[in-house]
């Protein structure tokens, strides 16, 4: 068992929660069901009082302190799942993740995933809750994550996040050809029929994606985004939001279109990218430890690059007939 002094105000938009999900929200790497179960415990301060009832409701600038206690999680099985990590130091490793390869466990994938590799990597992260993951990509996207090695650095990770000083960039294949670069402001929600799936909400938490535009195709454009929220599939929904969903992404309308006249070259490469066409390739953060700062890039997967290329071979091919 690890003990863990955190400290957090709450803020003025949280006027009127229940504390238990106020934490929840200053504290995202603890899930609601532990934060209860501390607050019913006795080991939470509000203003300096122990309130012992998860329902409470708080009024904003109130200063927390948690007594979190933390158990090594022996729900899931160390397993010898490649990673490849390209940078590792006592506190943190950063992984350039490759396609099918699931973060967490959970319905459908229980095993082999970057957590299981993890914990076999690294016995000892087991003692950091959820392995010291403290952001995730999807399944099918590739590139760069950071993990923390111990609580103290995941913490540090984990609130640097929320201040959004950590840089992630990211490289796509949109649907559709843009014009011009820009800026996705639009809240996310889960969806309000698909439980699997996210969706732009009004009363959703905000969520900010930009991006510009690298290159264009016919019927696509090859962009670099960043993120400056990272709600879950973020850069998926944003783009299927403005119309111009990500090729390969057949949850949000990808689905290939291919140009007219396309070889049959372009079209087999087409045939066989069964994924979103997304890649974490730049992350840039200030090392929570040492506050160095640090960046690291992912170099673009072979699929991507064939894609890329049969795109380009297309464009070049048809050049001539196209007007922009």
């Amino acid at each position: 068992m690890e003990h863990l002094k955190l400290t957090a105000e709450v803020q003025p938009h949280q006027l009127g929660q229940r504390l238990d999900q106020t934490l929840a929200e200053l504290f995202p790497e603890y899930s609601r069901s532990r934060i209860k179960t501390w607050i019913e415990a006795g080991l939470v301060q509000v203003d300096g009082k122990v309130v012992t009832v998860p329902r409470e409701k708080v009024f904003g600038t109130e200063q927390i302190i948690m007594q979190a206690e933390i158990e090594e999680d022996t729900r899931f099985t160390p397993q010898e799942v490649p990673l490849d990590i390209i940078y590792e130091d006592d506190h943190i490793l950063v992984i350039n993740k490759s396609k099918d390869l699931v973060v967490h466990p959970g319905a459908g994938n229980p095993d082999n995933t970057v957590l299981n590799g993890l914990l076999y990597h690294y016995p000892p992260i087991a003692e950091v809750p959820r392995a010291g993951i403290v952001h995730r990509l999807d399944k099918d996207t590739t590139g760069l994550m950071v993990v923390a090695k111990t609580v103290e650095a995941q913490t540090k990770l984990v609130r640097a996040l929320q201040k959004r000083q950590i840089t992630r960039e990211y490289e796509a294949i949109a649907s559709g050809i843009m014009t011009k670069g820009g800026t996705v402001d639009q809240p996310m929600a889960r969806h309000p029929t698909k439980r699997t799936h996210m969706a732009v909400h009004p009363m959703g938490k905000p969520a900010v994606t930009h991006y510009r535009i690298m290159e264009r195709f016919r019927n696509y454009t090859r962009l670099r985004l960043r993120l400056e929220t990272g709600r879950t599939h973020q850069i998926r929904v944003h783009m299927a939001h403005i119309a111009h969903p990500l090729l390969g992404d057949q949850t949000y309308g990808g689905r290939p279109k291919p140009p007219k006249g396309a070889s049959e070259e372009l079209l087999s490469v087409l045939r066989q990218f069964q994924r979103q066409a997304l890649h974490a390739i730049m992350l840039r953060l200030e090392h929570p430890i040492t506050g160095e700062l640090m960046e690291w890039y992912a170099p673009l997967p072979d699929d991507f690059v064939e894609l890329v290329e049969a795109l380009k071979a297309d464009y070049e091919l048809h050049k001539d007939e196209l007007d922009y």
